[in-house]
């Protein structure tokens, strides 16, 4: 009589974990936000309220801005927008400085705003890292978003997302990621694929990034290999294809004179966003800088109105 042969056992092939930048890993992450606890009473806007709040994202103490509307408030809450600044120096960083009058158009048309602060910036726990080689910061984001939509006077069903340059990539990425962002309006973004980032855009960062900002092209590089080697994992790290997802309308803002990113990005994210079919709109400022500064109260204006088409 034949031995019967054993039957093999067969090793399970692990999956390999994807790298915590991939929108991939971003979706499968939670964000769960915290209550909004108010630190401080600032002095008031003109028909809003100004405090220095504070919230939880992965256990960290993260500080922001928060404006609410004077007047009754509607029955179902304002609508919202999550303000995702640009880059400045973190040890520079203080939450009641600059972008005051960006914060004030939204503010005094009748929006709820929240500024956060991320981490690592002003009195934020947590080592600021960057927004292009780590998800922090937009994670910080999106767990101030679903803060924000815990607090009474907000109406989580409309709620919208405002970004510049850095802020801009942080809030792509976050609509990609996200079902929830309403809408979205970004100005000078850094919202091109990566292999743009790395090939069409400065090589060298100012001297006022630190150090572990500028080596994120190296230590990806060194890990996954160039755009060449491995163009996969750069095409999974990069919002701008997954447009398709977009959780809203997009509104894009750059000056053709921005000599710190190139007005190529936004129109890329142009391009893509209407080859998917998502609507998008985009604005150019002839002869106008990073901040757009000489048509800030067209854009601004521009901005308040695509909010309000949308949110309100």
């Amino acid at each position: 009589m034949p031995t019967a042969s054993p039957t093999p056992t067969l090793t399970p092939t692990p999956t390999p974990t994807p790298h915590p930048l991939t929108i991939q890993a971003m979706r499968q992450r939670g964000y769960p936000g915290s209550d909004i606890t108010i630190e401080e009473v600032l002095a008031p806007g003109a028909n809003y309220q100004r405090l220095l709040t504070s919230y939880r994202s992965e256990g960290l103490k993260i500080y922001a801005l928060l404006t609410l509307p004077n007047g009754e408030r509607p029955p179902e809450g304002w609508p919202a927008i999550v303000f995702n600044h640009g880059y400045i120096p973190p040890r520079e960083y203080r939450t009641t400085e600059r972008y005051v009058a960006y914060v004030d158009a939204l503010a005094r048309a009748g929006y709820v705003v929240f500024r956060p602060d991320y981490r690592g910036h002003g009195f934020s726990e947590g080592t600021a890292s960057g927004a292009y080689g780590s998800p922090d910061y937009t994670v910080d984001v999106i767990n101030a978003l679903t803060s924000l939509q815990r607090l009474p006077e907000v109406d989580a069903q409309r709620v919208g997302m405002w970004g510049h340059s850095m802020g801009g990539h942080i809030t792509l990425r976050a609509m990609v990621t996200r079902g929830d962002i309403r809408a979205g309006v970004i100005w000078a973004g850094v919202v091109a694929s990566y292999p743009d980032l790395l090939n069409r855009w400065r090589s060298t960062p100012p001297p006022s990034v630190s150090s572990g900002a500028r080596r994120w092209r190296d230590r990806l590089a060194d890990e996954y290999g160039s755009v060449e080697q491995n163009p996969d994992f750069w095409d999974s790290i990069s919002p701008i294809h997954y447009v398709a997802d977009l959780s809203g309308p997009i509104q894009l803002h750059h000056g053709t004179a921005d000599a710190d990113v190139p007005v190529h990005f936004s129109e890329s994210l142009y391009r893509a966003a209407q080859a998917a079919g998502q609507p998008v709109e985009m604005y150019l400022y002839e002869g106008d800088n990073h901040n757009i500064s000489i048509n800030f109260s067209t854009a601004m204006g521009r901005t308040v109105a695509f909010f309000d088409r949308h949110l309100k």
